[in-house]
């Protein structure tokens, strides 16, 4: 199985970007990952928020083949520990999937058909983070899912 995170928009902050890049090299030692940065809209000022929902809902659906799982990382989604995260992820490997899509979406969040097309959410916390900021945590609970799998000691309980 592969998984990949997509995001809108890129961070500016080299901080969060060498954060993510640290934890996406750990993590490909044990699966294959990838990260892709959606390219943030242009032209959004005469855009309302739904119709710009939609532009970058497009996008995000463009990235997906119909076979893919896919979840939103969302506010109101399932909030995991990061043991049953890791035996989420065990059970979607073991089901013969061949990729698995996590989206973190723009400033808004998601349109109507990014979520009809969804197949669950997920959320980190119910705590608010920025968008840049989700990047980093959630490439890390991959990695420790990863390690927890493997009975590394990166995880302690």
């Amino acid at each position: 199985m592969q998984i990949k995170l997509l995001a809108i928009g890129k961070t500016d902050q080299s901080s969060i970007r060498d954060l993510s890049q640290e934890y996406e090299n750990r993590l490909n030692h044990y699966i294959k990952f990838s990260f892709e940065i959606i390219p943030d809209l242009k032209k959004t000022k005469g855009l309302d928020e739904n119709q710009q929902k939609e532009k970058e809902g497009d996008l995000i659906l463009s990235k997906l083949e119909p076979s893919d799982m896919l979840i939103l990382l969302d506010e109101k989604g399932k909030e995991y520990g990061s043991v049953d995260f890791s035996s989420f992820l065990q059970k979607k490997m073991n089901s013969g999937l061949k990729q698995l899509i996590f989206v973190i979406g723009g400033p808004y969040g998601f349109s109507e058909s990014v979520y009809q097309r969804a197949n669950g959410k997920l959320s980190l916390s119910k705590m608010t983070f920025s968008h840049q900021m989700i990047r980093p945590f959630f490439i890390e609970q991959l990695y420790r899912a990863m390690t927890i799998l493997r009975n590394e000691p990166y995880h302690h309980k």
